[in-house]
């Protein structure tokens, strides 16, 4: 009997003890103790780890000019060691700092600046030329961008390590254009049907100087368009187009019979050209089998002021 009641007892006391147990609370973090600059002092392995993850989770950010990105930590390959640094920070004395270790993906970090540079990078736009109320106007140019990815992962690397999100200016270097209102070539504007020829030059344009000229006849009409000059000769022969009205004429040294005069300016309109003329009575009127004709002093002014790619507009004002 004595047995039994003892045994009663033992059992009873278990039982009571098994609730005691089941309320032990958990390991906390030291007081004062933080990992990186995150506080974890008083928290458990869980909260810890649930601070520190938010932090690690927080999004860098980036410049480039007036922009700003904020990329995600996993997207530039940053993997931080945080149960590693919660590991240490339980074992750690009151008011202690753990480093927040972490590792980069280079391949990953290498890829997103790639798509930096595609994203960011862009080609330099040249001036161009426009005719407006039979006036040329020139548009603004504008520079262009290269993302230097080099620079640009060794400056996030810096801040992966030292765990700052930022910011950091992306590196880049500016392109500029080739063609800019400070060097545009001249324009000329020949206005077909009131036989006139006019000059323009400078970043604004200016009208430089006017010329009374011949253009082609109905039959042969000077093509309407916008052109360049593509080539310039002094003294030019001329050769026999391959034309009927030309058929059977032999070639023509430069001279006072040549009928390009002294100066020859050619379109990109196949055959088509400005040129002087020993026929000035012609000047006025549409007279040529297609070409721009002069007086032999105003193509020699002109040649002088016009350059391989200037730009040529024939409109039928």
């Amino acid at each position: 009997m004595r047995g039994v009641l003892a045994a009663a007892l033992l059992v009873g006391g278990l039982i009571a003890a098994a609730p005691a147990l089941a309320q032990t609370p958990p390991a906390t973090i030291a007081d004062g103790v933080t990992i990186h600059t995150v506080d974890v002092g008083g928290m458990t392995a869980a909260e810890a780890k649930e601070a520190v993850h938010d932090f690690a989770a927080t999004p860098f950010t980036l410049t480039f000019r007036a922009r700003t990105l904020q990329p995600a930590p996993w997207s530039l390959g940053v993997k931080s060691k945080v149960d590693l640094a919660v590991s240490a920070a339980l074992a750690a004395s009151p008011d202690t700092n753990i480093p927040l270790t972490v590792s980069i993906d280079i391949d990953q970090l290498r890829h997103y600046t790639e798509k930096l540079n595609n994203l960011l990078s862009r080609e330099p736009r040249d001036t161009h030329v426009r005719l407006s109320h039979l006036r040329p106007h020139l548009s603004k140019p504008r520079d262009g961008y290269r993302v230097r990815q080099r620079p640009t992962r060794t400056r996030l690397k810096e801040a992966i390590r030292a765990n700052s999100r930022g910011p950091v200016a992306i590196a880049y270097r500016t392109i500029e254009p080739k063609v800019t209102r400070s060097n545009f070539k001249p324009v000329v504007v020949i206005r077909r049907g009131s036989h006139r020829l006019y000059l323009y030059k400078g970043a604004h344009m200016r009208f430089r100087a006017s010329f009374g000229v011949a253009v082609g006849q109905p039959i042969y009409p000077t093509p309407i368009g916008k052109f360049t000059i593509v080539t310039k000769q002094r003294n030019p022969w001329w050769y026999p187009p391959d034309s009927a009205w030309a058929a059977g004429a032999s070639p023509i040294p430069p001279g006072p019979g040549n009928p390009l005069g002294t100066r020859w300016m050619g379109l990109s309109a196949s055959g088509v050209g400005i040129h002087g003329t020993p026929d000035a009575a012609s000047i006025g009127y549409s007279a040529s089998h297609g070409c721009i004709r002069m007086r032999i002093p105003d193509a020699e002014w002109l040649f002088e002021r016009v350059e391989v790619g200037s730009t040529v507009f024939i409109v039928r004002a």
